[in-house]
């Protein structure tokens, strides 16, 4: 399919499911279905941390102030990963930061996600006028498509959108992309290295590709490693240009402190907007942090984080 033509039928893949499970709404009083009748529905899956969401971000962003005056309707449905993403202040604090301005369906307890037999991150459904499904994507890319489609429902022509990414939503380097998502608590961890009894551990001299390790005083949790005592560390090999660790303080309104080494050094130039140059940072907020942003070739290269104070809660790892 040529997606600047369109020239294919597109499919009706089913009616667009109810909203009713929402458990609050921002942005918008509560929206249903058939208040929605007449309107081109863009339906958007995402949790606030997921970076493969912040990537798209740009692009729902940009529709939404585009097409709304030619009937599109951008309905951002939260459905948290992690346990922290049910807390309604820090999802409000999240669409203020990250400038979403559109409705946004908070669906803590999946109620919606299992109306659309939904299983992705970020997962995109766009609905015609009549309230049926033509179009749907599961995952990053495929923008110029959805944006044409989007276009042909409303009835309206033109160029497509020009986003400028940058920070989080800059689009990942693909091509160097070679570390997984990994998780750091009991219930999904795998290429853990560290050996230990206890809560004690240490981490070995040198690591695999994509293996990590924990260095002093720590509880592996079903979702996070959780540090107990002042200078634990967490070692990782990865080969990738961004590292993102999803991460939070004990409690609201504190804060632990870090510092980040790359191959045993201050990561200068390649630090990410959560550090300085000489690697210091603090958690302060239970959200993504962007540690590493490297320029340049892209090798094999071992990053750790040292907590200076106890009680940081360590989520997931995320590359791009």
């Amino acid at each position: 399919m040529d997606p600047t033509q369109l020239t294919v039928d597109l499919p009706i893949e089913g009616e667009l499911a109810s909203l009713d499970g929402a458990t609050g709404w921002l942005n918008s009083q509560p929206l249903s279905t058939e208040s929605l009748r007449g309107k081109v529905v863009l339906v958007d899956f995402w949790t606030y941390t997921c970076i493969n969401w912040l990537r798209t971000l740009s692009y729902i962003r940009a529709w939404a102030e585009t097409y709304e005056q030619h009937g599109l309707v951008v309905i951002g449905v939260h459905t948290p990963e992690f346990p922290f993403e049910e807390d309604v202040d820090n999802v409000r604090e999240a669409v203020k930061e990250m400038a979403v301005e559109y409705p946004v369906a908070l669906d803590s307890d999946y109620g919606i996600w299992r109306a659309f037999d939904n299983h992705y991150w970020p997962a995109a459904y766009v609905a015609d006028a009549e309230g049926r499904i033509r179009h749907h994507r599961f995952g990053e890319g495929g923008y110029d498509e959805l944006e044409r489609i989007i276009q042909r429902l409303l009835g309206v022509d033109g160029d497509l959108v020009s986003v400028s990414p940058h920070g989080f939503e800059a689009q990942a380097d693909w091509a160097n992309l070679g570390s997984p998502e990994t998780y750091l608590g009991y219930e999904q961890a795998q290429n853990f290295a560290s050996p230990g009894e206890g809560h004690s551990y240490v981490a070995p001299d040198r690591l695999k590709l994509n293996h990590w390790a924990l260095a002093g005083d720590w509880t592996l949790e079903k979702r996070a490693s959780v540090l107990n005592q002042a200078d634990g560390r967490i070692s990782l090999r990865f080969h990738a240009r961004d590292v993102h660790l999803v991460m939070g303080p004990p409690e609201r309104g504190t804060s632990v402190p870090f510092r980040v080494l790359l191959d045993g050094d201050t990561p200068g130039s390649a630090h990410g907007v959560d550090i300085d140059e000489d690697g210091h940072g603090a958690v302060a907020q239970q959200r993504l942090h962007q540690l590493i942003r490297q320029e340049g070739p892209i090798d094999d290269r071992t990053f750790e984080i040292t907590f200076l104070a106890p009680g940081v809660e360590a989520y997931a790892f995320t590359f791009g």
